[in-house]
């Protein structure tokens, strides 16, 4: 799909076609792209906690703060943070802002891949952090940062709410 059709296709889907699976390879592709983004002083601190497992599911959903929607996915990828490759070399005073940035960018491309690929996917940043790190039995240098549930649309996105427009959100300095 040509860039900016995907730009412009993408959305937040909520509603996952709960009979269709998403191929393995499918995700190894969308893993490309998150590894593809950008990091500060090409960092990379992020890991993926990918699952279709039903029972893991359920642990991904207890902790997403009511947004019970994604259990009809089939398939989640938890996106983690790792704080301290990135306080390695820029100390602990940016290491919090660089991951969160970092993690940020490896999401978009995800959502933009996905989007490419005929997928659906939705970012999800509302979670319990410490909760969810235990239920996925992850080391303390981890944090689970967004949960991005990816399937097949259960039904056709309806138009994309307006944006605004660059003057209202861009100022110009000559």
């Amino acid at each position: 799909m040509e860039f900016w059709k995907v730009l412009e296709e993408r959305r937040s889907i909520r509603e996952f076609d709960t009979e269709r699976a998403v191929d393995p390879e499918l995700i190894d592709r969308l893993l490309e792209a998150a590894i593809l983004a950008p990091t500060a002083g090409d960092r990379q601190p992020w890991h993926f906690v990918v699952t279709s497992n039903p029972e893991v599911k359920e642990k991904i959903v207890a902790n997403a703060l009511r947004q019970t929607f994604i259990a009809s996915a089939p398939v989640m990828i938890v996106v983690c943070g790792e704080p301290e490759r990135s306080g390695a070399r820029w100390g602990q005073m940016m290491a919090d802002l660089h991951t969160i940035q970092d993690t940020s960018a490896a999401i978009e491309n995800i959502l933009l891949a996905a989007t490419s690929m005929g997928l659906a996917a939705c970012w999800v940043s509302a979670l319990r952090e410490d909760e969810l790190r235990q239920a996925l039995n992850l080391p303390e240098n981890l944090r689970p940062l967004a949960i991005v549930p990816i399937g097949y649309a259960a039904k056709r996105p309806g138009a994309r709410p307006p944006r605004r427009p660059i003057k209202d959100v861009t100022t110009f300095i000559k």
